[in-house]
């Protein structure tokens, strides 16, 4: 059997997800279980009964309800309803960023595919076709769109391009948010379109500007960097997509970014980060460990 669709492998790559992204959050507790056994053994040298030591230890009906709420984060009407677009980079985010949305209450639908996703060319076709049917039937309220390593064309066909999403977006009814793609290795596939990789965050982040209310720019940047080699960037073995440590990394971001955008609390990372989509069929193929 292969050792990439194990269950086993599977539930190990979990363990060390776990490991991985939970670490701030078991610190945060281990601090909280610190302060409550020096808050009992206090109560229990000063004198006062076991119950009011008890009383005094334990976190109030408030309190409990205060921790578990910022846990579970707060919900957005702006945000009811994301439909999240791209390519084969995007399509290895989307099983974290379904788990982290969803665990937000948004409902969360992906329309990433591999070798598709783009909006300018031949390839784009297909989203063309899609996404109108998305717009119809899911009813977003915000689609996010992350430029493609196939958005190729000259700045002003990029411009075009994307003016297009924007009005094929709000004549539905949404909002649309343009992110950056993440740093990633130029192989001989994308060598010939460099230039026009590099060109499309400056044409999107142009048309962006010339729409404020209806059109959100997001610089991933801040989250990966620049150099897709660099260690924060995540990238698995072939120095584009990312496996499950990378995506939930960008989920927490992009949660995090959205939520100053639409005025929520996005639910802490521990409720979603460690969950079955750790073991998705995207990440097997990619060799994710």
């Amino acid at each position: 059997m292969n050792s990439q669709t194990n269950p086993s492998t599977r539930r190990r790559r979990t363990v060390r997800l776990t490991v991985g992204i939970a670490l701030a959050t078991a610190t945060g507790l281990l601090g909280l279980t610190a302060c409550d056994d020096s808050d009992r053994k206090s109560a229990a040298g000063d004198g006062r009964s076991d119950a009011a030591a008890t009383s005094a230890a334990a976190p109030s009906a408030t309190a409990r309800d205060g921790r578990e709420s910022s846990a579970a984060g707060t919900r957005s009407a702006k945000l009811a309803r994301l439909l999240w677009t791209g390519d084969s980079i995007g399509e290895v985010e989307a099983p974290a960023l379904q788990a982290a949305m969803r665990a937000n209450g948004t409902e969360f639908k992906s329309m990433a595919a591999a070798g598709a996703g783009g909006v300018i060319g031949e390839v784009a076709e297909p989203t063309w076709e899609q996404l109108p049917k998305e717009l119809g039937s899911f009813k977003p309220n915000v689609v996010v769109y992350q430029i493609t390593t196939y958005d190729w064309g000259k700045p002003e066909e990029q411009h075009a391009s994307y003016e297009r999403l924007v009005k094929t977006v709000t004549d539905a009814g949404a909002e649309l948010v343009i992110v950056s793609a993440p740093p990633f290795r130029i192989d001989d596939f994308h060598k010939p379109h460099e230039a026009e990789i590099k060109s499309a965050p400056k044409s999107a982040r142009d048309v962006a500007d010339k729409h404020p209310g209806k059109v959100r720019y997001l610089d991933a940047a801040a989250l990966w960097g620049t150099d897709g080699a660099a260690a924060k960037a995540h990238r698995s073995s072939d120095g584009i997509h990312s496996c499950q440590q990378g995506s939930a990394a960008f989920a927490q971001w992009l949660g995090k970014e959205l939520g100053k955008q639409y005025s929520f609390t996005p639910a802490a990372v521990d409720r979603w980060a460690t969950g079955s989509w750790t073991g998705d069929k995207v990440y097997g193929r990619l060799g994710c460990k």
